[in-house]
């Protein structure tokens, strides 16, 4: 019963400092993140380049994949 109590109570409100804290957060992580995705795909860019043959085959597999796939 006290379980229940304590989940229908309501949650104290994030003081504005807190809200801008945690948008910090989630910008800095989303800053991060894209600086990433960027990294990940200019090395997948070059690794195509640079192993062509393997790029292709990895190609032909992935439209393989997609014609079988069943929705």
């Amino acid at each position: 019963m006290s379980d229940r109590a304590e989940e229908s109570q309501p949650r104290p409100r994030a003081t504005p400092r807190e809200r801008t804290d945690a948008s910090d957060a989630d910008a800095e992580r989303r800053r991060r993140r894209a600086q990433f995705l960027r990294e990940r795909a200019e090395a997948l860019e070059l690794r195509d380049r640079v192993q062509p043959r393997r790029a292709r085959a990895a190609r032909m597999r992935q439209q393989m994949r997609m014609r079988t796939f069943r929705w």
